[in-house]
C-alpha cells in the first residue's frame, strides 16, 4: 500500500486509538497464511471487545474508501474478495 490511508482526511474525524488498532491488525496479519487468518480474526474481535472498540457502518464505509485510495490493484483485488461476500 502506497502512502498512508490514515493520513488520509477523510478519516479525520475517526478515534485514532481505533485507527491505530486497524493498522496493528493489518501490520500483524501480514505473514498469516489462509488457514490462520480465521483464529487472528476471532482473536481480534476479542480483543476489540476487550478494549472496547468498535465501528459504525459510516466509519467502515470511510476507512474501506480510505484505504483503497493508496492501494495497489492487488490489493484492491483482495479487499473486493473481502467485501463482496459481505455485500451478499
Amino acid at each position: 500500500m502506497t502512502g498512508n490511508w490514515m493520513e488520509d482526511p477523510s478519516v479525520a474525524h475517526i478515534d485514532k486509538a481505533k485507527l491505530d488498532f486497524l493498522q496493528s491488525l493489518v501490520y500483524e496479519s501480514r505473514s498469516l497464511t489462509k488457514e490462520q487468518m480465521l483464529p487472528f480474526f476471532m482473536a481480534a474481535a476479542k480483543r476489540s471487545r476487550d478494549s472496547h472498540i468498535s465501528f459504525s457502518r459510516e466509519e467502515i464505509s470511510t476507512i474501506t474508501a480510505a484505504i483503497r485510495k493508496y492501494s495497489s490493484p492487488e490489493e484492491l483485488d483482495k479487499i473486493d474478495k473481502l467485501i463482496k461476500p459481505e455485500l451478499k
